[in-house]
């Protein structure tokens, strides 16, 4: 498949399938644990020995340490060295600008680990946890994995105002961004190293936002995240600034939201191979998303019923219960056309919209013989029917409609919408790509 590289190009950028890394040469480390700092001559000698200590002890597979020097003005860069020569498992690199996503970006685009992580220097987050949050990306289960201070059976001890500043901030993510992890901000993530090449381009800070922009896209792109429960300690000692950095998030989380807002991001051109994700796969005999068709077909069916009912209440003021209903059903028979079009079934783009609003009307036609039917039934019965009664008896009719609506919309309007948008050029969702072998 052909793909372009980002911002440009119209054609999708594989993300790579999902698959155990393999048990291969003993000279590329399978793990590459960055630690950016800025000034830490003190805590920097004893964290790396620390860590590089229980690598030796319990980590299977090879490994290196990355110090990722940001301008330090003190004697970090002559204490890095002197790790880095001490140690063949220790490199060091120094970059001009401040900025830890900078230093993440720059490292991990660099390194020729399969797996990539980072933690803070004051290594507040135990140790234990770091095998747990880099297996399942070298099984091939998921795409990143982060720590978390905020999951039930993480055990953390800080002060207040830091508790409180984490938990407000990561509200703010899941109102505002829609984010289903549970913890940003923790100094303890790893992301495997192909998916890493196609992500990394979309993100644009270079600071401690670097964080939650990854995983806000990669939940978006539709990345497995794997959260590791941790046991954290705060450290007194920390030069973060609470107060401009939680600007700095705010400020990027208003970039990142109006971006996704208004399509910016070209999310739709990460694709996955077909068949990585089993809801993309064509069984025979088993419809494709019908759980999620039902829900979306649900909650356009309610509104567009109350849209009815109160179009039915306008006209009746001026018009019969026939014209008012026919009226009613008329107007909202499009705009359930079109909903569900764009909603249930991820139809999206002009392409045989007419078509689609067209055949809409009929299924309108079929809504409207039982409506009517059931008005003139009633008519028939009470003569002089209650505008309640009415009311009643349409409610009814349509909740019998519905069904065969939503048959009809699956199985005829809709059908080829079932696995794929109309065009692909049109989507903004991610659009996913066939392996040849799938088809055998």
């Amino acid at each position: 498949m052909q793909t372009d590289s980002f911002p440009g190009g119209a054609c999708s950028v594989p993300l790579p399938a999902r698959a155990h890394l393999p048990a291969g040469r003993r000279d590329v480390p399978v793990l590459d644990i960055v630690i950016p700092v800025y000034n830490e001559e003190k805590d920097l000698q004893p964290c790396v020995r620390r860590l590089h200590d229980h690598l030796v002890r319990t980590f299977p597979y090879p490994f290196r340490i990355t110090i990722a020097d940001n301008a330090s003005t003190d004697r970090t860069p002559e204490v890095a060295a002197q790790l880095a020569v001490a140690s063949e498992e220790v490199r060091y690199t120094r970059l001009e600008q401040k900025g830890r996503g900078r230093a993440l970006r720059a490292v991990w685009s660099a390194s020729d680990a399969p797996v990539l992580a980072y933690m803070d220097v004051d290594l507040s987050t135990d140790l234990n946890a770091l095998l747990p949050l880099v297996a399942p990306l070298i099984s091939g289960h998921s795409d990143l994995a982060i720590g978390s201070r905020l999951s039930r059976s993480s055990r953390v001890v800080r002060g207040p105002k830091r508790e409180f500043i984490s938990r407000g901030y990561n509200l703010i993510l899941r109102g505002s961004l829609q984010a289903r992890f549970s913890d940003a901000q923790c100094g303890f993530k790893a992301i495997r190293g192909d998916v890493a090449g196609v992500l990394l381009p979309l993100v644009e800070d270079t600071g401690w936002f670097f964080d939650t922009e990854m995983l806000v896209l990669a939940e978006r792109a539709g990345l497995r995240i794997h959260e590791v429960p941790v046991d954290w300690v705060d450290d007194p000692d920390s030069t973060v600034h609470l107060v401009r950095t939680a600007t700095d998030d705010l400020k990027g989380v208003w970039r990142v939201g109006r971006a996704l807002a208004v399509g910016a991001l070209p999310l739709d051109r990460l694709a996955r191979p077909f068949g990585d994700d089993p809801r993309d796969r064509q069984l025979t005999g088993v419809p494709g998303g019908l759980a999620r068709q039902l829900v979306g077909f649900c909650v356009v069916g309610a509104l567009s019923t109350l849209f009815y009912l109160l179009l039915y209440s306008g006209f009746r003021t001026f018009a019969g219960s026939q014209v008012a209903n026919a009226l009613a059903l008329l107007v909202s028979a499009v705009a359930n056309t079109a909903a569900n079009r764009r909603l249930t079934f991820g139809v999206r783009g002009r392409d045989r919209a007419m078509r689609h609003q067209a055949q809409g009307l009929v299924v309108f036609g079929i809504g409207l013989a039982l409506t009517s039917g059931s008005l003139a039934a009633l008519g028939a019965a009470s003569g002089d029917p209650a505008h309640s009664t009415e009311l009643a008896v349409l409610i009814a009719a349509n909740l019998a409609a519905t069904v065969l609506r939503f048959l009809l919309l699956r199985a005829w309007v809709f059908a080829e919408g079932r696995y794929a948008a109309a065009a692909p050029e049109a989507s903004h969702e991610l659009t996913y790509a066939h392996d040849p072998r799938d088809a055998r």
